[in-house]
């Protein structure tokens, strides 16, 4: 019995014995395999860091807003009979838009003025009895009453039917036709909107703190989503004269040559008010850099032999212009930075560099 055991205890370590061995055998040889290849690489975008000179400024946002514009409506109500305008056209000052139809009201106007020609000759009779002392002054006044009543009822009239036409206030671009010819408009009904686009406002705000390096003409740089390659010029034109209690920020508007029209109002716009000065400072590419809530860091490139390998680096950042962020410590000029593809990177991992394509993965949260 004892024998049995003996066996079969010699089989199950043999068996047990063959599998562990060839497990081990199996690991070496993959070891093997990897040390010969050498460690993996990650492939990523670099950049240079550089020294630019950059002006110093406020940077703010805020939004485009028409220098005059309009929501064109009816002042009174009617059926449209003529619409004379097209959307999105241009129109000059006084420009005639849209006529309603006026039938009753110069019906109207002409009644009273048949009144009001029966009342002339009647004044013009009573009067000729008052100098012969024919007719009372009461008699005469009375009938002066009812010429001067007719003659406001046919003004009123005449106003009533210049409001059937409505004209454009100012000079601008129109926008989407609202109403339909036929359509009956109530007083206020929209009709089409109307913007006077050259030049154009930009409305924003800054701290209290810069109250006073701020002033009217002073340079500002404006750049739209729409345009992201492009600086827009303009001059500050008006300063609020009070702080807002609620966010101690000053309100200030500037305006913007719009010749070309592109810049429309609502647009988003991130402003910049230009302080006077330049000093030197060292940029990277906003996506070389890792925004994080305990500190903002760099991927740095080393050259360890032959091969490349990179090492994170604690920075602090200051402004911000366009697609480049100033490195206030950390970096120096020259210094190589992982612009892009830093999501699988750690330090001391081998690299292989690619800037001839976008990549993805780059620096998170800015």
């Amino acid at each position: 019995m004892i024998n049995r055991f003996i066996i079969v205890a010699l089989l199950l370590g043999l068996v047990f014995g063959s599998i562990f061995g060839w497990k081990a055998y199996q690991q070496r040889q993959v070891a093997e395999q990897l040390a010969a290849r050498g460690p993996s690489s990650v492939t990523v975008a670099t950049a240079i860091a550089t020294t630019e000179t950059w002006a110093h400024k406020i940077n703010t946002v805020g939004s485009l807003r028409a220098i005059q514009g309009v929501e064109v409506s009816a002042e009174v109500s009617g059926v449209v009979a003529e619409i004379s305008f097209v959307s999105g056209s241009k129109v000059e000052a006084g420009a005639q838009l849209l006529e309603l139809d006026d039938t009753a009201e110069a019906a109207e106007l002409r009644s009273l003025d048949a009144q009001l020609e029966l009342a002339k000759q009647d004044y013009e009779r009573a009067r000729g009895l008052s100098i012969k002392t024919l007719l009372s002054q009461a008699q005469l006044d009375r009938t002066k009453s009812v010429l001067d009543s007719l003659e406001a009822r046919a003004e009123e009239q005449q106003a009533l039917i210049a409001r059937k036409s409505i004209q454009a206030p100012f000079s601008g671009e129109l926008g989407i036709r609202e109403i339909n010819l036929g359509e009956y408009l109530s007083p206020g009904t929209p009709i089409v909107t109307l913007q006077q686009l050259d030049p154009i406002f930009t409305d924003f705000t800054v701290p209290e703190r810069y109250l006073s390096s701020l002033a009217v003409d002073q340079i500002i740089e404006v750049e739209v989503a729409a345009f992201p390659a492009e600086v827009f010029q303009g001059k500050i034109s008006a300063i609020s004269p009070k702080v807002e209690s609620r966010t101690r920020n000053i309100e200030l508007q500037a305006t913007l040559q719009n010749s070309d029209t592109r810049l429309r109002p609502g647009m988003f716009a991130r402003v910049a008010v230009i302080l006077g000065g330049a000093n030197k400072v060292v940029t990277v590419p906003r996506t070389a850099v890792e925004f994080l809530p305990y500190g903002n860091s760099v991927f740095i490139v080393k050259e360890e032999g032959d091969a490349l390998t990179v090492q994170r680096r604690q920075v602090t950042t200051g402004r911000t212009l366009g697609t480049r962020v100033e490195i206030i410590k950390g970096i120096k000029s020259g210094e190589q930075v992982v612009s892009a593809g830093q999501l699988k990177l750690r330090n001391g991992q081998h690299i292989q560099i690619d800037n001839s394509v976008e990549l993805t993965g780059g620096a998170t949260r800015g």
